[in-house]
């Protein structure tokens, strides 16, 4: 589960540009807007990332107008991510401890979008066991993981704004993915039908092993289609061995998917070294997609040539312990009303 709310550190306030009531503070990696005075450096308060819902409360009537969400704001020119609230709105028997999970004591639950029908599927079980689901930390709460792998050889992908898809091989068995649940084949079903058009079955019977692909479904219909695009299509950002349990390094899966003739998602950069500066990668993460340079790109992934997996990253970030994470362009959440 995702560490929504937390009693963080604030790391430092700076000054707002023509701003006298509000200044920008930092918690963990993320820059938000708060009342001047309100906190002092090296405070602890509670912070809550953007996609938590609020529980109807006195104290959080303010976000009602807002539908009780958390979304990335702009205040008097500063981007804003996440709300700081004073350690009193907890309970009293509560101990106080930097980084302490108050999610569930505050009752606060995460935003998820509505999924059309024609995505939801038939369910024919949840999702398989064998595969790891699609699911990236952001950047923003990785400073350590930073500071272990500065310097690493990385490959950035551009994220895409769609739905999480995985097709995959097991035993002989052809199975196709939502997010969470498995679905039976549909004529309806945007995961199934893309699978056929593009013939995913067949090829991934052609390579005789147990194997997984992920991607993210684009297109007509998906996400309101920010990116312009006729009919739907997937691109594919994961190839994962299921018998090995381990994901393809970037090079075999790039031979892979040429091998197999799928698209993937856009290659941003193929070779980054990885920097130990939060506010950088955003910078990078905020710039136009590749796929329509009309528009705001949802964001970057950033992952090792040579994969990596990491017992800190599992315990921290609730992930599989990957290394491989994610920066969201604030551009692209102020203009959708992220």
């Amino acid at each position: 589960m995702r560490k929504l709310a937390s009693i963080q550190r604030i790391k430092s306030l700076e000054p707002i540009e023509g701003a006298d009531a509000i200044e920008k503070a930092t918690v963990l990696g993320w820059q938000l807007v708060v009342k001047k005075g309100e906190y002092q450096m090296g405070d602890l308060a509670v912070y809550c990332e953007i996609d938590s819902i609020l529980p109807d409360r006195p104290e959080f009537e303010f976000l009602k107008p807002r539908g009780m969400r958390i979304r990335t704001i702009r205040l008097r020119g500063q981007v804003s991510q996440g709300i700081c609230f004073p350690l009193s709105i907890l309970p009293d028997h509560i101990e106080v401890q930097e980084d302490l999970d108050v999610t569930e004591i505050l009752g606060i639950t995460k935003y998820e979008p509505p999924i059309p029908a024609y995505l939801s599927g038939k369910v024919k079980g949840k999702f398989p066991s064998f595969i790891p689901k699609t699911d990236e930390t952001r950047v923003q709460i990785l400073q350590k993981v930073l500071d272990k792998y500065q310097g690493v050889s990385c490959y950035v992908s551009e994220k895409l704004d769609g739905s999480s898809a995985t097709y995959f091989i097991k035993d002989g068995e052809f199975g196709v993915c939502s997010r969470n649940m498995e679905l039976y084949e549909d004529d309806e079903n945007s995961f199934w039908k893309v699978a056929r058009e593009l013939n995913v079955e067949e090829k991934l019977r052609s390579l005789n092993k147990n194997i997984a692909i992920q991607g993210e479904l684009i297109g007509e219909g998906i996400q309101d289609n920010k990116l312009r695009l006729r009919g739907q299509t997937v691109r594919i950002f994961n190839a994962f061995d299921i018998d090995r349990f381990e994901y393809l390094p970037y090079q075999e899966f790039l031979d892979l998917m040429e091998k197999l003739d799928l698209p993937i998602v856009p290659i941003m950069e193929a070779d980054y070294k990885l920097e130990n500066d939060i506010e950088a990668i955003v910078k990078k993460a905020t710039v136009r997609s590749l796929i329509c340079k009309d528009v705001w790109a949802e964001g970057i992934v950033i992952r090792p040539h040579l994969e990596k997996m990491d017992l800190l990253l599992s315990i921290e970030s609730f992930n599989t312990g990957r290394v491989s994470f994610k920066a969201i362009n604030p551009e692209f959440l102020i203009k959708y009303g992220e």
